[in-house]
């Protein structure tokens, strides 16, 4: 980013959108002072994508929700006790938090006082990038120099950042994931500091929200700048000790091939990038972040995907899908083009590697796993009694179907069933 900061959005197409100009005019006057606050506003200011839009309001939550009901905005109660309703129009939901102070914390929740200072309300946020608002002129309010650190790209903790830190632990992630994210050359040096003092604090947090936001950094752009650091101050250790003894370097050939082949970035591939294959000491990762059932499953069967051979041909590699599963060796091609394509520059047997690796993923993400035409109540049906050698029989069957590549139907393996059952009797 280059030049100043522009110091008022009031021209941008967001700002002007009907929805949100309805909520500013209906929460505006009248004795209330209503502000775009947050992401909207540092979003702009750099020029990215606006997802949500955040407004601060010194009305009192219950003045907001009658001002919406007059109006017939519906309002729901999303954070009633923090202050914050949310006012949906035209289907589009705003967050509208009361401006507020802490009473106290634990470093995990905090006690608020509503009010009406906005020097208050800035300075009881996070980062100075996140502390900016925007009147409904569309003028930019800056009271912590949070447009100096849009102009640098730095992220700083507003005020002295180990009290930023105490007041919720869970900010020592938030630093690097919008260092990840917003941030560039080297991570503030009293944020740094601070946040290798308090990476012990990491642990009394809810899993949930450690892997909620580990998630959220794995999914910037690259990442890679955010790691390093994370693992120079002991938090990474701290909240992924997988990674101790596992070089982080390789996922760096991950962003780049994400960024070459137009692959989506994915947080999962890149951790396990990180992490070693190993599938029990995955599963308690798993456990004790409490990942989602899906998440658990697809690291499980990417660590338990058998290694493909040097040589594989389309149908053997059918097989191996069929047996294995698509998720874990999708994985598994992916992460092996990803090292192949980062050392293959002028290195022609790494480039038909790589070729070959790009033909089996697109056969794999292509792959629909067929349907075994027999069941167990064939083998029944066909005779055979009710018991362990069912199970036996159809196993030797479906062997058989995997064999012929799946090219045998009903009919055939119905018969070739016969034939096995006549011979067991």
């Amino acid at each position: 980013m280059t030049g100043p900061t522009p110091k008022n959005i009031a021209n941008k197409d967001w700002f002007n959108n009907p929805a949100l100009v309805r909520v500013l005019d209906l929460l505006n006057g009248d004795g209330g002072e209503t502000r775009i606050v947050g992401g909207a506003v540092r979003n702009a200011l750099m020029g990215l994508a606006i997802q949500d839009v955040d407004l601060a309001t010194t009305l009192l939550p219950a003045e907001t929700q009658a001002r919406a009901e007059a109006a017939s905005i519906k309002s729901v109660p999303t954070g009633i006790a923090h202050g914050t309703v949310t006012l949906v129009v035209d289907g589009q939901p705003f967050e509208v938090t009361t401006l507020r102070r802490d009473v106290s914390t634990d470093g995990r929740h905090a006690e608020v006082a509503f009010g009406t200072d906005w020097q208050a309300d800035a300075e009881r946020r996070d980062f100075t990038i996140n502390a900016l608002y925007a009147d409904r002129d569309g003028h930019v309010v800056d009271m912590v120099e949070g447009l100096k650190d849009i102009e640098t790209r730095t992220i700083r903790f507003i005020g002295d950042a180990a009290t930023r830190i105490a007041e919720d632990h869970l900010r020592s992630l938030r630093f690097f994931r919008f260092f990840a994210y917003y941030g560039s050359g080297r991570p503030d040096a009293d944020g740094l500091r601070a946040v290798a003092r308090a990476k012990d604090k990491l642990s009394t947090l809810s899993a949930e929200r450690i892997w909620a936001e580990t998630k959220k950094l794995l999914t910037a752009t690259d990442p890679s700048r955010a790691l390093l650091w994370m693992r120079q101050t002991g938090v990474l250790t701290e909240i992924l000790p997988e990674t101790e003894k596992w070089g982080i370097d390789s996922i760096h050939g991950v962003v780049a091939a994400e960024t070459a082949l137009g692959w989506k970035p994915d947080p999962l591939l890149r951790l396990a990038s990180i992490v070693p294959v190993d599938a029990p000491r995955l599963a308690e990762m798993a456990k004790r972040l409490r990942m989602a059932n899906a998440e658990a499953a697809r690291l499980e069967s990417w660590a338990t995907a058998p290694v493909l051979p040097d040589e594989v041909t389309d149908v053997g590699f059918d097989r191996i899908l069929y047996r294995a599963g698509r998720d874990g060796l999708v994985m598994r091609l992916k992460l092996a083009m990803a090292s192949v394509r980062a050392n293959a520059e002028g290195d022609p047997v790494a480039m038909r590697k790589a070729a070959r690796l790009s033909v089996l993923l697109k056969r794999a993400e292509n792959f629909e796993k067929p349907v075994f035409p027999l069941s167990g109540g064939d083998v029944i049906a066909a005779g055979m009694e009710p018991g362990p050698k069912v199970g036996a029989l159809l196993a030797e069957l479906e062997t058989l179907w995997v064999e012929r590549n799946f090219s045998l139907d009903r009919a055939a393996l119905t018969a070739r069933l016969a034939e096995m059952v006549d011979k067991a009797d």
